[in-house]
């Protein structure tokens, strides 16, 4: 098995601020908002869907938002959840910049000009569950289509998900996917105020947020809540995490910083909790209460939710591990001869090359393949590969798809990083092509799209290629992928056939 320790989860789209002279209004439970309108959707922003998780609530699950009186400003995106940011102002391997808040507990809502009882899908961000925020995406391409689109804050690194002795018997670590539970809830009792369908939401997410929508499939309190899934390069294949573990971490780090209890814990800044957790491994867990079994463990005992399914990776996500490796030789070591034998020519390249293709498909490639056959047997399955190379990359001599490239394509949206100018005609062709297989699985449950896109099956392994020359693959990198799932299957504490 590969053991090449964390990786940083990340996203890179950001998005602008719609503007508008006169702007709509929705009462939710809480309130009166007052949002803009724009030539494709109408936007509520800074929304709370829970309260402040501070004070006595951080740690805590989450509880029902204030109300308040009047007509809220819903024009002005919220803060971030608080994480590590850059000094000088630029964003971080979240994408994230700008303020932050413990009180982040927030989303974006995208609709349509007109209509009632659209299709509605909850995005949950990237960023390693330690930096990112749903602020950054823009959804009115999706809101254009008829779709209902939801971007989420949720907590993030130390404050989303920890665990330590003085928080007590009845803990469950999982903070930062209970609040995507109580996203999906508030989504369940407002969103058709907003022309949204309760009864037809997908959640997806790319990175973190796809490992998040894994953690909600095998989530109990998650069933429900959402009709349809989709992940984007979301893992996993992780070894279970018990409760234990994540108390023994966090008692270290309390004890770092000086705080042995719980109202010690509770008076840190949030900033410092933070910055302190900035270097270590965040995630969902198996705690006994949110999470009972990894996600891997449901998939295999059937227990996951079964919901419609698209799941896939890209082609370069081995750039997690950055530009160069200087330590690539001993990474090679690690591979275990059976999984290598499998790269021939990769091998040949060098350890640099070998490293990076096993990487690829050990965290992400595979993963996505045997999920999508462990999910075959009920709902249909969707598996895509995304090598699509934008335009402007190729002149710098790439020729993969880097995590995260996708997720511009499938919003249809190029956001901060990706100047219009720098946007070729085959590039937009590819975002229409992403953009409306997403929207098609909103709507009806398939990606019925302007591609032939079978459901999965593992006899006949195949999947859709999204790249310079689209379409169906069988029986893709079958020998490679099938000697990671070999190695890497019997740590994963998988229950018996």
């Amino acid at each position: 098995m590969l053991r090449w320790g964390a990786i940083v989860f990340g996203s890179l789209v950001l998005a602008g601020t719609a503007q508008a002279a006169d702007g709509p209004k929705v009462k939710v439970e809480s309130g009166v908002l007052a949002g803009v309108q724009t030539d494709r959707a109408k936007i509520f922003r800074n929304v709370p869907y829970a309260a402040p998780p501070v004070g006595a609530l951080r740690w805590a699950p989450p509880r029902k938002p204030l109300a308040w009186n009047g007509e809220r400003d819903a024009t002005a995106n919220g803060p971030s959840c608080p994480q590590k940011m850059n000094a000088d102002g630029t964003p971080n391997e979240g994408s994230a910049n700008g303020p932050t808040s413990e009180d982040c507990l927030q989303l974006n809502v995208f609709t349509p000009l007109e209509g009632k009882k659209a299709p509605v899908m909850v995005w949950l961000h990237g960023g390693g569950h330690k930096t990112g925020a749903g602020w950054i995406y823009d959804g009115q391409n999706f809101a254009r289509d008829g779709v209902v689109l939801v971007a989420i804050n949720y907590r993030l690194g130390p404050l989303g998900y920890f665990a330590h002795p003085a928080l007590g018997k009845d803990q469950a670590g999982n903070y930062g996917l209970m609040d995507q539970i109580a996203a999906l809830q508030w989504v369940r009792r407002n969103i058709a105020a907003f022309g949204g369908d309760p009864g037809n939401v997908a959640v997806f997410g790319e990175s973190a947020g796809g490992a998040s929508t894994l953690a909600l499939l095998a989530a109990p309190g998650a069933k429900g809540l959402f009709h349809k899934a989709a992940v984007q390069s979301g893992g996993g294949w992780s070894a279970p995490r018990t409760l234990a573990q994540e108390q023994a971490e966090g008692a270290a780090m309390a004890a770092k910083l000086g705080a042995s209890d719980l109202t010690q814990l509770r008076a840190l800044p949030a900033q410092t909790l933070a910055d302190e957790g900035a270097g270590a491994d965040y995630g969902p867990f198996v705690d006994g209460r949110v999470l009972k079994q990894t996600p891997a463990q449901a998939f295999a005992a059937g227990k996951a939710i079964d919901v419609p399914l698209i799941i896939g990776a890209n082609s370069g996500e081995d750039s997690l591990l950055g530009r160069r490796l200087p330590n690539a030789a001993a990474m090679a070591v690690s591979i275990p001869e059976a999984v290598k034998a499998a790269y021939p020519d990769e091998a040949a390249k060098g350890d640099e090359a070998l490293v990076r293709a096993a990487f690829g498909d050990r965290y992400m490639v595979g993963p996505a393949r045997w999920l999508a056959g462990q999910a075959a047997g009920g709902q249909p399955a969707w598996l895509y590969h995304f090598s699509y190379v934008g335009s402007r990359f190729r002149p710098m001599g790439v020729t993969t798809a880097a995590h995260a490239a996708e997720i511009q394509y499938v919003f249809e949206y190029w956001g901060r990083r990706t100047p219009p100018s720098m946007v070729a005609a085959d590039d937009r062709a590819m975002a229409t092509l992403m953009h409306g297989c997403w929207v098609a699985f909103a709507k009806s449950g398939a990606p019925a799209c302007d591609i032939a896109w079978p459901a999965y099956d593992r006899a006949r392994d195949e999947l859709v290629e999204f790249g310079g020359q689209s379409g169906l693959r069988v029986g893709f990198r079958q020998r490679q992928l099938d000697a990671q799932q070999l190695d890497v299957l019997p740590d994963l504490a998988l229950p018996e056939n």
